[in-house]
């Protein structure tokens, strides 16, 4: 069973501050035959999250690239979803839930920014 679209975050209240960490996996897509082929479908990041209190995992697209940020740099998910997967066991089901985005980005500071405007409006 799945959500057709999955459940649309709020991602300021969600996740407060997001600090990026590192790579977790890549997966690799599957040919027709079964065979693992080097062709990569997504990769996914751990993120600490303060406003989770714990380290969370995101998956994004293959085609958003590598993302080989500082550790500690803050970062924001492009239009993040949370979604599920529920697999039917003799009890009921286990459910398992995932966060895709279609991008992680630096974030950039509307303070950063509006010094840079005042600098470079200073230079000219």
């Amino acid at each position: 069973m799945r959500l057709a679209q999955g459940i649309v975050i709020e991602k300021d209240k969600t996740f407060g501050t997001l600090k990026f960490s590192a790579l977790r996996r890549e997966v690799k897509i599957t040919d027709e035959e079964g065979n693992v082929t080097e062709q990569i479908k997504e990769r996914t990041y751990d993120l600490k999250s303060n406003g989770q209190g714990r380290m969370i995992q995101v998956s994004i697209p293959a085609s958003a690239g590598v993302k080989n940020f500082d550790y500690n740099a803050e970062v924001e998910l492009v239009n993040p979803v949370a979604d599920t997967v529920a697999t039917a066991t003799y009890m009921g089901a286990d459910v398992d839930w995932y966060i895709k985005a279609e991008d992680i980005v630096l974030k950039r500071l509307e303070q950063n920014q509006k010094t840079e405007q005042k600098q470079n409006h200073n230079k000219k």
